[in-house]
């Protein structure tokens, strides 16, 4: 075989791949593309930049899914053309994909431009990178215009004057675009775009096209440019903000658009550490008021979500920072505690307890907060918490609906980690009780496993002084379920007491119940032997469980015989 031969044989796959560049078969043009930096690396960088390229650029019309393909591989291709000098090179096909239909297609075209743009040297920049930006942003098409808003900013600062002249005013031409979608897109940029602008051009050129912007008839553009106003609000300080911002970000609070005051209420937190303590209390405070007010569900939920945070970055004295929160704050939050909307009150429920630390003991709010009830206790104090707290709990544990006492049985055991045995046994151990006989199954089982977790806590002495007992009295309730609840109990309580205590208080409780009239009870009293045999050795087995599971093994109802022998075999071989 000649070298010749050889050299073609190792470019046979590659001329495959080039190919299936072709194919008809869009999943072989698409295993193509993904491969195009073994296509690259095989022809060379020179066959890349004077083949490969022009063909990509000429074959660019293809499926959404390609194409999507093809922009992500050529923002990586820098290497593989020769190096930041030949970075132009790449620029024709990602033009052309950057003027498609498909957005997330433009978007990924957009997203490489930006990349490549920073291996251009400025020469480059001028010669190459600005025509292209040029082009798109008086493109025919509204896609190559709402492109070209996401490519000012990142070849801005590094061309010449006359360059940055010619910049700024295509970007304004496209902030008074005919199409919404470009001007919306202008919107969602300028913000980037006045981080890399001289300070006086952002006031003097880019504010007046911000403050358009933030008056559009299309609230799609006004949410942005809200968006975009945290930026501009850093870069030029609170006192330039009062004089110059501060009309169009009042405005957008009344917004007739529920969506803008949803963004001014998802931004607030931003716009706050932009434009400092005055200015904050000056405009925003009101603001936030209305905004816990609004009459659409969306934004109040987004504004209870920042109650915490906004309190919490006041720059003021602690004095004056509880005075806000107490005065102009709180009326609010307690407005949203009782609202129809499930989102707001979730929201409110998620933050609110952020609040104690600045309300102190006598304010502290009593919403849905028992999952930060160490936060609580540390600040307000177990009296203060029972006088305030618990009637509350005792409501929700009463609920009508089995739901709403669910998610209270879960939260028990973290109650009892603050509030200790006494406390508890005084406030809230008969609620616990009582949710062992619910008529509800998810509230019972429940119940049980939450029996164990209060065991847990506070220790065997405590189960065997007031668990035990209720146990013992579950055994002869009139009710079978409650019996079948006294059998789970000491299931779960078996891995939560020690032996001793199990063998001496909870076997002869299960073994006085092999003699129920319900076979349900009694082939649970198999299984519940069956579960225990970790806490009896081999002569409790012979002497007690043995002669119970071998009545058992030949009562009447052949269920209660099948889990009997199975309890039999399985703790014989244990033995």
């Amino acid at each position: 075989m000649t070298a010749t031969d050889s050299a073609n044989e190792a470019l046979y796959p590659i001329a495959v791949l080039i190919d299936e560049l072709r194919n008809e078969d869009v999943q072989l043009r698409l295993n193509s593309v993904k491969k195009l930096s073994t296509i690259a690396l095989a022809l060379g960088v020179e066959r890349t930049r004077t083949e490969l390229i022009p063909f990509l650029t000429d074959t660019i019309y293809d499926e959404d899914e390609v194409l999507l393909t093809l922009a992500e591989q050529l923002g990586t291709f820098i290497p593989l053309v020769g190096g930041d000098q030949f970075a132009h090179v790449l620029l024709p096909p990602l033009e052309s994909l950057a003027t498609v239909e498909e957005t997330v297609v433009r978007d990924k075209a957009v997203e490489s431009l930006r990349k490549l743009a920073a291996s251009h040297s400025p020469a480059d920049l001028e010669a190459h990178f600005v025509p292209l930006v040029r082009r798109l942003a008086n493109g025919d098409w509204f896609t190559s215009r709402t492109s070209a808003c996401g490519l000012f900013s990142v070849c801005y600062e590094r061309v010449g004057a006359a360059v940055k002249q010619q910049l700024r005013q295509h970007f304004s031409n496209l902030c008074t675009d005919d199409t919404p979608m470009v001007r919306r897109a202008a919107a969602g940029k300028i913000g980037e775009l006045a981080q890399v602008v001289e300070p006086e051009f952002v006031r003097s050129e880019l504010l007046p096209m911000f403050k358009q912007l933030m008056a559009d008839e299309q609230d799609s553009v006004r949410l942005l440019a809200v968006e975009s106003a945290v930026i501009l609000a850093r870069l030029l300080g609170p006192e330039d903000t009062d004089k110059l911002m501060m009309k169009s970000l009042r405005s957008a609070v009344d917004d007739k658009s529920w969506r803008v005051r949803y963004m001014v209420a998802d931004k607030l937190t931003e716009l706050q550490s932009a434009l400092g303590a005055e200015l904050t209390q000056r405009y925003l405070v009101e603001a936030f008021q209305a905004l816990l007010k609004d009459p659409e569900a969306e934004v109040r939920a987004v504004s209870a979500s920042k109650v915490r945070d906004f309190c919490v970055n006041l720059e003021a004295s602690e004095a004056e920072r509880t005075n806000i929160a107490l005065n102009s704050i709180l009326p609010a939050v307690k407005d949203l505690a009782g609202d129809a909307n499930q989102h707001v009150k979730s929201a409110l429920a998620s933050v609110v307890m952020g609040l104690s630390p600045l309300l102190g003991k006598e304010h502290t709010v009593r919403l849905n907060i028992i999952s930060n009830l160490e936060a609580v206790n540390s600040v307000i104090g177990i009296k203060q918490l029972s006088m305030s707290l618990l009637p509350a709990i005792v409501e929700l544990a009463e609920d009508s609906k089995w739901r709403v006492r669910l998610a209270i049985i879960q939260y028990m055991p973290l109650l009892a980690s603050q509030l200790g045995s006494q406390f508890f046994d005084e406030k809230l151990n008969q609620l616990c009780m009582g949710w062992l006989v619910d008529h509800v199954f998810a509230i019972r089982e429940a119940a049980v496993l939450n029996l164990r977790k209060l065991v847990e806590a506070f220790g065997s002495d405590w189960a065997l002084s007031t668990v035990i007992p209720k146990v013992a009295e579950l055994a002869v309730d009139t009710n079978y379920l409650h019996r079948m609840v006294c059998l789970f109990c000491v299931t779960e309580l078996n891995s939560a007491c020690p032996p001793d205590m199990v063998r001496a208080h909870l076997l002869p409780i299960v073994l006085k119940m092999a003699s129920d009239t319900v076979p349900n009870v009694r082939f649970k009293v198999a299984q519940t032997l069956q579960q225990l045999a970790a806490s009896f050795d081999a002569e409790v087995f012979e002497q007690q469980v043995k002669p119970c599971l071998d009545s058992l093994a030949g009562d009447a109802d052949i269920d209660v015989q099948f889990f009997a022998c199975e309890a039999l075999e399985a703790i014989r071989e244990k033995f």
